[in-house]
């Protein structure tokens, strides 16, 4: 039996293929599991139209990504940090502090998409990294200065 599949299968093959398969592994386990369609011309011609939009889709959105990218690069953001005796730090500027900081300037970036490894501690200038997209990173500069 010839199947088309809606899903990358570990060991049968990518999604898209078509693959001959026996009839009782297609009947059983594929097609109810909805990891593979009958292979027939009108199956074939709605599995192109759900790629079709599929890649639209990702264009889409890696476009977006792009001009959020533009937006980042283009903003310098400042935060403030409490400094006690011998310019000790009260606390530490965090990935929260900084999206929300972002949130009030009208820019939207999730949490987890900046890459900073330990919350910041000191003044000074500082280059971010932030993942908007598998294919697209920015890089933010943050100033934190004495409150």
């Amino acid at each position: 039996m010839d199947v088309i599949l809606l899903q990358d299968v570990e060991t049968l093959g990518k999604e898209g293929a078509i693959l001959h398969v026996k009839p009782g592994f297609a009947r059983n386990y594929l097609l109810p599991r909805g990891l593979a369609l009958p292979a027939s011309e009108e199956n074939q011609r709605a599995l192109e139209a759900r790629t079709r939009r599929a890649h639209a889709k990702a264009a889409r959105v890696r476009k977006q990504a792009e001009a959020l990218k533009q937006r980042l690069e283009a903003h310098s953001l400042t935060l403030t940090l409490a400094l006690g005796e011998g310019d000790k730090p009260f606390g530490s500027v965090t990935p929260h502090e900084i999206v929300e900081a972002l949130a009030k300037d009208g820019i939207t970036v999730e949490k987890h998409s900046l890459q900073l490894e330990q919350p910041i501690k000191a003044l000074g200038i500082y280059e971010i990294p932030v993942r908007l997209h598998p294919e697209v990173a920015a890089t933010l500069k943050l100033w934190v200065t004495k409150a």
